[in-house]
């Protein structure tokens, strides 16, 4: 619906959108914040209770196989937070071009200036997207899990 349609209260009513929208899109960034440290917990949790669990030699007998079912639980919710980083990124990116669009109508677009000034995003020196960073946190903590995964196949098949 265009100004002329909706009538005198068109800023206003943009306006108090425009903040509510806003607030939407930091809320997003907070779960997405609470996502990857829920991630980080697990995963390393799971390697402190197994390196407690081999030091004390609680896995007898079993050592191979819950060194193989730790090592493709711990890749799997590796890739499970890639794909929930993924998707955050995407909505971010959304709920971004609503807030460009947005502010067409409003005195000041501050998000698009932000956007403009850092280059878009497509210089490393002048803006590094966190998104770009984030992406790789949960390939480097799968790479324990890959390990494992890999020796306890080696002793298997030893």
């Amino acid at each position: 619906m265009n100004r002329e349609e909706y009538g005198k209260q068109f800023k206003e009513h943009l306006l108090e959108q425009y903040k509510l929208y806003v607030e939407m899109a930091d809320r997003i960034s907070d779960r997405r914040e609470r996502t990857n440290r829920f991630y980080i917990s697990l995963l390393s949790v799971l390697l402190a209770l197994l390196s407690i669990a081999v030091g004390r030699n609680i896995l007898d007998g079993f050592q191979t196989v819950v060194f193989m079912i730790i090592g493709i639980l711990g890749l799997g919710l590796c890739i499970l937070w890639n794909i929930n980083i993924r998707s955050y990124r995407q909505l971010n990116s959304g709920k971004f071009k609503v807030i460009h669009e947005m502010e067409q109508d409003l005195p000041f677009s501050c998000y698009d200036r932000e956007w403009e000034i850092l280059v878009e995003g497509k210089e490393a020196k002048t803006y590094l997207q966190l998104t770009r960073v984030e992406q790789y946190v949960p390939i480097i903590l799968a790479v324990p899990y890959l390990l494992l995964f890999i020796y306890s196949l080696w002793i298997l098949i030893k």
